[in-house]
């Protein structure tokens, strides 16, 4: 993945993971997949630490939602 479209990918899931909630039609296994392809790139420590924060996000509403 080129460094832009891996700042473009990031920058879309910091706007959409952001405003998830379990009524969502797009199931959170889609976007544990986009997180997933992000994280298995090539990071600067800048964008490991962005992804990093999205996927604490992620897994902190994967839990919410088990717990239901």
């Amino acid at each position: 993945m080129n460094h832009h479209q891996l700042e473009k990918d990031i920058e879309h899931l910091e706007h959409v993971i952001s405003r998830l909630s379990d009524q969502d039609r797009i199931p959170l296994s889609y976007w544990r997949d986009r997180i997933d392809r992000v994280l298995g790139a090539a990071l600067v420590p800048s964008q490991a630490s962005r992804v990093k924060r999205l996927n604490d996000a992620l897994r902190a509403l994967e839990a919410r939602i088990q717990v239901k």
